[in-house]
């Protein structure tokens, strides 16, 4: 029996060792081509740190996955290169990523933070059921309050622009160029993630902001299943507006700022629960963006290949 435990022993060890040497692999390669000052440093300490509270497998390579991507997300930024947003849908509007039947996939989006306590239990839900979501996030809010915005980055997400007053009056080119470009940089200077995706206030396309933000190739992402939780509806209600809409490929709206978000908080278990339910996988925007981005090359390639009359 000892023998055959410590057998079991050093073969978990030894595939965990193997998966590590494959993702050191794979570090390795984004180093060399970006050639970052901190990346080896902080991916040592991801493990080391992992090791250190005897953190299972799986889990471990779930924190050094998620540390290699922000390494990575955040030196392609310093390059002025943005990963976020394929080429295709730079300066498009997105309402949902229509996809073949067996990509059953939904991203689920919050508006308005970071905002006290709300921002926080919704990452706390999101961290436990292990999901990544997209946060449109208020200039003015990152400002206020960095340590949320930055814990929106370091757990995985992905952070996007919504203006820096959330105001939904017409504006002049020059305010409409102030409310996107400084949200976009205290993003920047906060978290090391330059986004070029955006959303409006409201869904307003007409008040100048999406014009600006269209014009300097941001995409505007908008949304195919709204929760209207900024009027507070019961939990069964919030709940019924999301998934009369949902669909694969589908995006859906909620807040976690701007007001009392008690019952989006609240909803949210059960919002990810029945989703699973359902067969979905959860993605983020940009996620959601390459997914669409690869199926349409698919398609345009398998039309080159059919033969012409």
């Amino acid at each position: 029996m000892e023998h055959n435990h410590n057998k079991s022993f050093f073969w978990s060890q030894g595939i965990y060792i193997a998966l590590l040497g494959l993702a050191g692999t794979f570090s390795l390669a984004l180093m060399i081509m970006f050639k970052p000052n901190n990346s080896e440093a902080q991916i040592k300490d991801t493990i080391t740190t992992s090791i250190a509270n005897n953190t299972p497998v799986q889990q471990r390579l779930e924190q050094l996955k998620v540390e290699m991507l922000n390494i990575w997300q955040k030196e392609a930024q310093s390059k002025d290169v943005a990963p976020d947003v394929p080429s295709r849908f730079r300066g498009a509007t997105i309402e949902e990523a229509k996809l073949a039947p067996e990509h059953k996939v939904i991203a689920l989006t919050f508006d308005d933070g970071p905002w006290p306590k709300s921002t926080a239990q919704v990452l706390d839900i999101l961290k436990k059921e292990n999901v990544k979501s997209t946060f449109f996030v208020v200039g003015q809010n990152v400002k206020n309050y960095p340590a949320l915005t930055k814990r929106i980055v370091d757990e995985g997400h992905t952070i996007a622009n919504h203006t820096w007053h959330h105001w939904y009056h017409q504006m002049n080119p020059q305010v409409a160029a102030y409310e996107v470009a400084n949200t976009t940089d205290i993003i920047l200077k906060t978290t090391g993630v330059k986004t070029s995706l955006f959303r409006p206030p409201g869904g307003n396309m007409r008040n100048g902001v999406a014009s600006y933000a269209r014009s300097n190739k941001y995409a505007i992402i908008m949304w195919s299943s709204d929760s209207i939780d900024y009027s507070r509806p019961a939990v069964p209600r919030l709940l019924n507006n999301i998934f009369k809409s949902a669909r694969p490929g589908g995006i859906v709206l909620m807040h976690d700022g701007g007001g009392d978000r008690s019952h989006t908080v609240k909803a949210l278990p059960e919002i990810i629960s029945r989703f699973r339910k359902q067969g979905y996988k959860f993605v983020t925007i940009p996620e959601l963006l390459e997914m669409k981005d690869q199926e349409s090359e698919k398609i345009a390639q398998q039309q080159e290949l059919k033969p012409k009359n």
